[in-house]
């Protein structure tokens, strides 16, 4: 079993937050002053989920793929060895995507456990720290995000030559609106968030999908080196 997520530098146009442009505009200016103030005691909260899943088809080689999906978690490889690194037998820190949320750097390090499940596992997320811009790190203590990723494999086909991989993944991150985001409209900013964890996984779930299946076609093939197939790039 493998296991990976992708790093890359990705900006989100503002345009396609929803946020009006006399808003943004009033961001990029240091004389402008917010039109409304939220009291410091009583912080409000945007939220963020998405939500994917993900299939491939895969064929079955010398060695089925139930076999490889029951691999103990030590066993796995990470794939991306630039992006993950094995903290022990069943836990990595992962360097995900490097993107800009409005004008700002935004590079999430996430330590991740991952459970062995009846055929397959499930990747759950035990914390996660923000890098970047300096409003960005500012926020580490002011957020909560939780993560799970189940991949299994499909049982009910039995011995057929051609198996079905799955992947069913949701990001959820509750966060205090900063400052200088406190003059935009709550749901601008749960729009604008919701869609940088959308396109996050809509890149994510599929190279991890066809790097899963590479590695199997390794393993199936006798190669028990385990070594990464990726080099962290998109």
């Amino acid at each position: 079993m493998a296991f990976s997520l992708y790093s890359s530098s990705i900006t989100f146009p503002v345009e396609n937050s929803r946020v009006p442009a006399r808003v943004i505009s009033r961001l990029t200016d240091d004389s402008a002053k917010p039109s409304v103030r939220i009291p410091s005691d009583s912080p409000t909260k945007a939220r963020f989920v998405a939500r994917r899943r993900e299939t491939v088809t895969v064929q079955q080689l010398q060695r089925p793929l139930s076999e490889y999906m029951s691999l103990p978690a030590s066993q796995y490889s990470v794939l991306d060895a630039e992006r993950i690194e094995r903290v022990d037998d069943n836990t990595f820190r992962c360097y995900v995507y490097r993107f800009k949320f409005f004008s700002f750097e935004v590079c999430p390090v996430l330590l991740v456990r991952v459970e062995e499940q009846p055929n397959g596992c499930c990747i759950k997320l035990l914390s996660c720290k923000l890098e970047g811009s300096p409003i960005v790190v500012a926020q580490n203590d002011k957020f909560d995000a939780s993560m799970e990723n189940k991949i299994t494999c499909d049982s009910t086909k039995g011995n057929s030559q051609v198996q079905e991989l799955a992947s069913d993944a949701v990001i959820e991150v509750s966060i205090e609106i900063p400052f200088p985001f406190q003059a935009i409209p709550k749901q601008g900013i749960e729009s604008a968030g919701t869609q940088v964890l959308e396109q996050i996984l809509r890149i994510m779930l599929p190279r991890f999908m066809a790097q899963l299946v590479k590695d199997y076609q390794a393993w199936a093939s006798g190669d028990t080196s385990r070594q990464p197939l990726g080099t962290g790039e998109i």
